[in-house]
């Protein structure tokens, strides 16, 4: 990859739209547009300009052949997104029409971008850290709002500013060290143990609480699995519409109608949450309803969240008992379902109603308890959501531990300052200082062409 090319892609999603936009970013980028545009003025940073693409050739007046009408867009480096000089072209977004103006770009000079190609630019320009470039990413692969304003928070830099003063008090302390090491003829003073182990300890203790963040981040950046289970014609269906809000599971009074998983993703908390409906768990009758009880025992043990679902309007029985067993120290909801029919029974489990909707707010509730929610990045910005980041975090904790034990068992500072940049380095990965071309090349491999 030659950061010197001019590179060309289009920069909007594949398919026919009212717009598309097809980007162009490099040092040749203004002299390979201009042949394929008339303007009505001269480019200016940052100012869009109405225009005509045209077939480059004979510009002699009367003998230009329009193609479509345009809007121009120029951002002059270093004030752009990759730092190079970019021309962005909104045309009418008709592919025929927006792969024609790339081809006309490779045709004046330019090389097609490689995936991801324009965002690693701008982080090996320095225009972003890695932890940005990978919120870049994660904003334009959001299912929600709440994601998006989280990776919109890590593309800020929320997340290497927490890890900024974690670093520098590293830095400092290995300095000093250094310092001792170096300059032990001159008198400079050397930490006594007890001082090394505080500063260690003060380290650690940020970086331990910014570990203990990815449980919350995962389930932000991936969502989780919920599992609606019970025995036949409890009203698992019913509830599970209710949570989609529309009629998505078949529901009919025949105990055993659902045979098969049936899925849907809604947004609780801004998390995406899978709710799985599943075949009542019973003795099996036939074939079918014996494999959809498979897949349904399946379904439970993969799930991240199970709702057990027991009809309120009968006596407890055996499967309802086995079933919660089943669940015993698992994350789990106990739903008493049909509660309309019923008024004086007392149970532990939430009260609902598919029929009449009681209850349906507090099992929602009860969901978003578990799940955690928006109320998570109030309490605290800059959190983990990448397991690349939570390995690496680990790495430097682990660092640190063996610092600790070195200072204990009387190690010589040489030996001590070994472990610290032990530390040191995957921090400094998480951000990029010091990551390899093949862990970059990973990273940026998964972005879309065009971004």
């Amino acid at each position: 990859m030659n950061l010197d090319d001019t590179i060309v892609a289009i920069a909007t999603p594949p398919g026919r739209g009212g717009v598309g936009v097809v980007r162009i970013a490099g040092s040749e980028a203004r002299q390979i547009a201009l042949p394929l545009l008339r303007l009505k003025c001269d480019l200016e940073p940052g100012r869009a300009i109405v225009g005509e693409l045209i077939e480059p050739g004979n510009t002699q007046v009367g003998t230009v052949q329009r193609i479509d009408e345009v809007v121009v867009t120029y951002f002059a480096k270093p004030h752009s997104y990759t730092t190079d000089d970019i021309i962005e072209i909104s045309a009418h977004g008709s592919p025929v029409v927006l792969h024609h103006v790339v081809e006309l770009a490779l045709a004046g000079g330019a090389r097609l971008a490689e995936p991801g190609e324009f965002t690693m630019r701008a982080f090996l320009n320095g225009r972003i850290d890695l932890t940005q470039a990978e919120a870049v990413r994660d904003l334009i692969d959001s299912q929600t709002l709440y994601q998006a304003k989280v990776a919109a928070q890590q593309l800020e830099g929320a997340l290497s500013r927490r890890l900024q003063p974690i670093k520098q008090d590293l830095v400092k302390l290995i300095a000093t060290l250094e310092a001792g090491v170096d300059f032990a003829e001159d008198d400079v003073s050397v930490l006594p143990a007890d001082q090394i182990l505080q500063r260690i300890a003060d380290v650690r203790l940020p970086l331990e609480q910014l570990a203990s963040t990815f449980a919350y981040g995962k389930l932000v950046h991936e969502g989780l699995t919920l599992a609606i289970v019970g025995r036949p014609n409890v009203g698992k269906s019913s509830l599970f519409n209710c949570l989609v809000e529309r009629e998505r599971a078949i529901v009919t009074a025949t105990p055993g109608t659902t045979r098969d998983l049936v899925s849907e993703t809604v947004a609780i908390g801004g998390i995406p949450v899978k709710l799985v409906d599943t075949a009542g768990i019973r003795r099996a009758r036939d074939e079918a309803e014996s494999i959809g009880i498979r897949k349904s025992h399946e379904a439970l043990a993969d799930a991240d969240l199970v709702l057990v679902v027991i009809d309120a309007a009968q006596p407890n029985v055996p499967e309802d008992a086995e079933l919660l067993n089943q669940v015993a120290g698992r994350p789990a909801i106990v739903v008493e379902n049909k509660c309309d029919l019923v008024r004086n029974r007392v149970g532990a489990g939430i009260r609902t109603s598919a029929i009449t909707g009681a209850g349906i707010p507090e099992l929602r509730q009860e969901i978003l308890r578990h799940v955690g929610g928006e109320a998570g990045a109030e309490a605290e910005a800059g959190f983990l959501t990448n397991l690349r980041h939570q390995n690496l975090v680990h790495d430097s904790l682990a660092g640190l531990a063996a610092a600790t034990s070195a200072v204990g068992d009387r190690i010589p500072h040489e030996m001590l300052l070994l472990d610290l940049y032990n530390a040191l380095r995957p921090l400094d990965e998480i951000t990029g200082a010091t990551t390899s071309d093949d862990i970059l090349n990973l990273i940026f491999s998964t972005f879309c062409i065009g971004k």
